[in-house]
């Protein structure tokens, strides 16, 4: 069992909620996973998405590390190539003046999913390629490293160690490997993969100021209950919607589990969401337990993620506290 438990929320709307209050369950899940003993809360950066509201994550890191009191806080991730390293150090130099001593960095390097939404941001996906320039820049930032812009620093953050983490989208391993930086990697159904992206990291990986060793985040969808039963059905809101993007080409707000089940779907559509649905770890405390003992001995990681969103709050929150207690973890110092 990995006993370093985190939490990726990605604040996803529900129907019949507005996105306001998809942002405030954000802070109070952050609430829960602090007295529940978690290690890490991280926000996400999405943008014309509807069914996400967490568009401004370093907002939203804000105000989550204001409500809390102990548990680290931060980014999984801000997608670099949608802004000005310049502008991202400005920003966790802020969060890290405020909140001393808590804040991580998680960076990807994805770019908007449309071309509208790169239009809107000024970018394109050739942006993505820059990815390990744009990120040794921004390290530089903190450090007082960077060239390119002589005469220029980023204050507050220059001097300041914010931990850098990397996600593993694409060529995210090797750029964390040869930084010498923390990788995150998912998600837990292509487990195959995840073990060769970790451990062509390992190899590859050159100490470096950031960090003297590899360390490694694993990233997925839990869920705990009482049966297999109803531990199947918390994933079910996101596997449909995950099938409606794939055939309707938008991310929709989750629907309730029960209003799921009873909807037609084409072959298609069934085919898609059966897929979304395989694959996570999901079922009883001890059913979980035994698969996450597995996670942990092929993949030797370090820390796990947990990604898990639905639209039944309390079964949601139920689960992340079985999660916790299966775990052993002892909520907040």
């Amino acid at each position: 069992m990995i006993r370093k438990l985190s939490i990726l929320d990605r604040s996803r709307t529900r129907e019949g909620h507005p996105a306001a209050q998809a942002l405030r369950d954000t802070v109070d899940l952050a609430r829960t996973a602090e007295r529940l003993g978690y290690h890490r809360f991280w926000v996400s950066e999405h943008h014309s998405v509807p069914g996400v509201a967490g568009s401004a994550p370093t907002v939203l890191a804000a105000a989550v590390a204001g409500a809390t009191g102990r548990i680290r806080v931060g980014t999984g991730g801000v997608m670099l190539p949608n802004h000005q390293p310049l502008i991202v150090a400005e920003q966790f130099g802020v969060l890290e003046s405020l909140f001393p001593g808590r804040i991580d960095m998680g960076l990807g390097r994805s770019v908007g999913f449309t071309g509208g939404i790169r239009r809107a941001l000024g970018r394109d996906t050739a942006d993505a390629d820059r990815f390990e320039e744009q990120l040794a820049e921004l390290l530089g930032w903190f450090d007082g490293s960077q060239r390119a812009h002589p005469e220029v620093h980023a204050r507050p953050a220059e001097g300041m160690r914010i931990p850098p983490y990397v996600l593993a989208t694409g060529e995210g391993a090797g750029i964390a490997a040869r930084a010498g930086l923390p990788l995150v990697v998912g998600d837990l159904r292509t487990r195959a993969r995840v073990v060769e992206v970790i451990e062509g990291y390992r190899e590859r990986f050159r100490p470096s100021a950031w960090g003297e060793k590899p360390y490694v985040v694993v990233s997925g969808t839990v869920a705990v209950a009482a049966t297999p039963e109803a531990a199947r059905r918390i994933l079910v809101p996101e596997a449909w919607a995950l099938a409606h993007s794939r055939t309707r080409g938008s991310f929709p707000p989750l629907r309730p589990a029960e209003e799921v089940e009873a909807l037609a779907m084409s072959p298609k559509e069934r085919e898609l969401y059966e897929g979304a649905l395989a694959g996570h770890v999901h079922g009883t405390r001890e059913q979980v337990a035994a698969e996450l003992a597995e996670v942990s001995r092929v993949t030797g990681a370090d820390e796990l993620l947990v990604t898990t969103s639905t639209h039944d709050r309390t079964a949601l929150l139920d689960s992340f506290a079985g999660l916790a207690e299966l775990a052993g973890l002892s909520g907040p110092a």
